[in-house]
């Protein structure tokens, strides 16, 4: 569906940080990149980078990126490595009454305060 997404950030440690942590719960890992972080997959990539205009990054009001995982755990992972590394929590994993299938998500913003989310189906109740 997409090729890539860009969020922009003005520390590219802290971004570190959190995008490894969150992305690595979630299996993927950051390739070299100029100037930032990428992390590829067979469908697209996430690029962490400084903006290319040079002027301070800042986070879209409305927008949230949603990745896919593909159970709970990685959900519970993904939000709880987000937060350990310097992300703040949007919303705790749990179920998503108003999501399609009443899916498994949470939701995270990172250091420059970019609104992410991971979801994982429905396959019936949390152990």
């Amino acid at each position: 569906m997409f090729t890539h997404v860009y969020f922009g950030t003005n520390d590219i440690e802290k971004a570190r940080a959190f995008w490894d942590a969150t992305m690595g719960a979630l299996g993927y890992a950051a390739a070299p990149y100029p100037n930032g972080l990428i992390y590829p997959s067979a469908s697209g990539a996430v690029v962490v980078a400084k903006p290319a205009d040079g002027a301070s990054a800042t986070s879209a009001n409305g927008h949230t990126l949603g990745f896919a995982a593909k159970s709970y755990a990685e959900v519970d992972a993904f939000h709880d490595n987000g937060v350990a590394a310097g992300g703040t929590s949007e919303g705790a994993p749990g179920f998503r009454p108003n999501s399609p299938g009443n899916m498994y998500g949470a939701y995270l913003r990172d250091p420059d305060g970019n609104k992410i989310c991971a979801y994982a189906p429905n396959v019936g109740p949390k152990d």
